[in-house]
């Protein structure tokens, strides 16, 4: 009986499965394009592989915090008005990660990224 009724839950969700990514909001293909090579990524490693280039590793932090962003559906512009406020926020993001990174090197970075978001925008 069992069997049964994770048949009848799995095969429609099954079918949802392949027909969401056909109703996908453009926006958000985008952003989990840019950002799907980028997932494997642990705190060490995108140090490791960018050789410690801030610029590279900015661009790996900036993809993965635009799908937090789009996933948490935050929009910063409701959290900050003024550039002092932009860069106050950044500021807490980049201490939120660090400590994240620090607790556990080996983390998912998308991982830390997502808290470290939640907790800087909780901080205000």
């Amino acid at each position: 009986m069992t069997k049964f009724w994770i048949a009848l839950t799995a095969v429609p969700l099954f079918h949802f499965a392949l027909v969401a990514p056909v109703i996908a909001d453009p926006a958000a293909e985008k952003l989990v394009d840019d950002a799907l090579p980028l997932m494997y990524h642990s705190c060490k490693s995108v140090v490791d592989e960018t050789k410690g280039d801030a610029a590279e590793i900015e661009k790996v932090v900036s993809a993965l915090v635009a799908v937090t962003l789009y996933n948490h559906e935050i929009d910063i512009s409701k959290h900050v008005k003024t550039e002092a406020e932009k860069t106050a926020l950044r500021d807490k993001f980049v201490e939120a990660l660090g400590k994240e990174c620090k607790r556990d090197k080996d983390a998912l970075l998308a991982g830390a990224i997502d808290d470290a978001v939640v907790s800087a925008l909780s901080s205000k």
